[in-house]
């Protein structure tokens, strides 16, 4: 029944001396003779990486663009400009104050295979022509964690960063406290903490770069106390471990948890950049923190308003407000961005509240205007229906207020200018909004803003809608585009509240006095800017012109006033509005 299902199996006997034999050769034809660290294989994708491509490369796979971590001083290579660095606090040492076992013997272990003193390295050089004190940690000595030497080096550094008066960077890669020295360790957290405090209080610059891994008391302390936080692509940030977590609730956490991404969807990241774009940023961003006179402004400050009253006169106004409200809610209205990236250079935004993330309805970052740093603000609608859903039709959670009054709160440290574009339905009424403090962010920012000590120009650009608009309204200047539309709440929200009938919407477009011209004479706003072809979006070249102007000769203006006067100016202009008798 079986026979011819079983084949016979010969096998062959062989001596475990040709065995050997056998064996010594598969193994030289699989092992060829390539010199050590010829290669390197990627921990992402598994790739083998030819060594100096992969150097070539900033340490970045080519395959799938995985992070190396960099050692200190390849980061000074790639960062700084040749020939300006010098190396500061070298021969700092490491002690062993709670008589850890084989502490020290493991120090100068690793001070001999890493070429390092210690996991930090600082120093002073340029970036891009622009000087700074620079900080780099190094996971590769005792995974960068924070020890005495590490605390005291990067003390030292942010002290000369105020000796000298010039900008900081750090970048951070560490494992955290180091506890082989106990508690001393720990009180790094809170020294690093205070001398940034004072650097602060200088009104200087200090920029975090996260770097993989960041975690634990780094992350705790001065990682995340940067005026600006950068992070590179994928690097692993957070305070506990993932596994620690993940044992304590007793959940899975998603596979992006705790990665720079993670950081900045949740608002605590202001820019992700690539290693490649990394020094040019940098660069630039040291650049629009060096200090310059709003009067450096290079540009002909024509006197703009006379211009304008006279066009006034001679201008009629075709449209009727209910015409004007359905104008600016039309998909082709130029955006807060379209206007940006005509009228400012170099333009860098930020993410980010600091608290629960980053609300893409508002943008904001720094930008120069004809050479001068400014920081602008702008709420932001969709250019299409999937980029409104993205934006959230232009309705702010309270996320976005946040990074809003974070960015102008930054304005004010380093004197620069904030520049506002205002256009919203108003701000978003929902759910998660009044969980996270809608009201509440909205009337901080009132309160911040009638005090912020540099100038505030604010333009509705659109709509401006209720407390929404408000928000970023109260400014020096308030302009209004001659077609906008600026009111007490949106005209259908006014007609069902009071006629429960939101089909008389054009009726109370007519009746609520929303328009520009109606609001400058009531002197609510300070300027009305005249369209081209009387629709900004036939010709949004010659609307950002005409807006540039007017930035430049009025910030020429208050350049000639002391902030006293701006800030009592500021009071009265709102304090007088209002209608009433005794």
């Amino acid at each position: 029944m079986f026979k011819g299902l079983f084949k016979k199996t010969k096998y062959i006997t062989v001596s475990s001396q040709s065995l050997n034999t056998i064996r010594n050769s598969e193994e030289k034809v699989e092992k060829p003779n390539i010199p050590n660290g010829m290669w390197v294989k990627c921990k992402k994708c598994g790739q083998i990486i030819y060594t100096k491509d992969l150097e070539g490369n900033l340490g970045v796979c080519g395959f799938c663009k995985y992070n190396f971590r960099v050692p200190a001083y390849n980061r000074v290579k790639q960062i700084i400009d040749e020939g300006t660095w010098t190396e500061i606090n070298l021969n700092l040492s490491t002690l062993n104050p709670i008589q850890f076992k084989d502490y020290e013997e493991k120090i100068k272990a690793l001070k001999d295979s890493t070429g390092l003193n210690e996991a930090v390295v600082t120093g002073i050089g340029e970036i891009n022509g622009e000087k700074t004190v620079l900080c780099i940690m190094d996971s590769s000595f005792l995974m960068g964690s924070m020890g005495s030497v590490v605390g005291e080096k990067i003390t030292r550094a942010v002290e000369k960063a105020i000796e000298e008066e010039i900008p900081l960077i750090i970048f951070t890669a560490s494992g955290g406290a180091r506890m082989q020295e106990g508690m001393y360790s720990l009180m790094q957290m809170a020294k690093v903490s205070a001398a940034l405090s004072r650097l602060n209080e200088k009104g200087l610059l200090y920029i975090s770069v996260l770097t993989d891994p960041t975690t634990g008391g780094v992350t705790a302390s001065f990682a995340m106390l940067g005026d600006i936080i950068l992070a590179e692509p994928g690097a692993l940030i957070g305070f506990a471990g993932k596994r620690v977590i993940e044992q304590t609730i007793k959940q899975k956490l998603p596979e992006e948890f705790q990665s720079a991404e993670f950081l900045l969807k949740h608002g605590f990241v202001d820019k992700i950049v690539q290693r490649k774009e990394l020094k040019n940023t940098l660069g630039v961003i040291l650049k629009l923190h060096k200090k310059k006179d709003i009067k450096e402004i290079e540009a002909n400050c024509n006197n703009i308003e006379n211009k304008e009253e006279v066009d006034k006169r001679k201008t009629t106004h075709p449209f009727s407000p209910w015409e004007k409200v359905n104008m600016v809610r039309k998909m082709n209205r130029p955006t807060s961005l379209d206007y940006i990236d005509r009228i400012f250079d170099s333009f860098i935004e930020f993410h980010g509240d600091r608290y629960f993330g980053d609300d893409g309805c508002i943008v904001g970052g720094l930008a120069f205007l004809n050479g001068v740093p400014v920081t602008v603000i702008g709420q932001q609608k969709g250019r299409d229906l999937k980029e409104n859903i993205t934006r959230n039709f232009g309705m702010p959670n309270p996320e976005g207020y946040r990074k809003a009054l974070r960015l102008m709160k930054q304005a004010e440290k380093f004197n620069r200018p904030v520049v506002c574009f205002v256009d919203t339905p108003g701000a978003y009424c929902g759910l998660g909004a009044e969980e996270r403090g809608q009201g509440e962010a909205i009337a901080k920012n009132l309160m911040q803003m009638a005090c912020l000590k540099t100038p505030i120009i604010s333009i509705v650009i659109g709509e401006g809608g209720s407390g929404g608009a408000l928000a970023l309204a109260v400014a020096d200047n308030v302009w209004m585009l001659e077609n906008s539309i600026y009111s007490v709440l949106s005209v259908e929200g006014f007609a069902s509240i009071l006629w429960k009938d939101a089909s008389r919407a054009e009726e109370a477009a007519k009746i609520l006095k929303i328009t520009a011209q109606d609001l400058k004479e009531f002197g609510i706003i300070d300027k009305v800017l005249k369209e081209p072809l009387k629709d900004a979006s036939k010709d949004i070249e010659k609307m950002s012109r005409e807006i540039k102007e007017n930035l430049i000769n009025t910030l020429c203006n208050f350049s000639n006033i002391s902030i006293d006067e701006l800030l009592d100016n500021r009071y009265n202009k709102f304090r007088r509005i209002g209608v009433y008798s005794e």
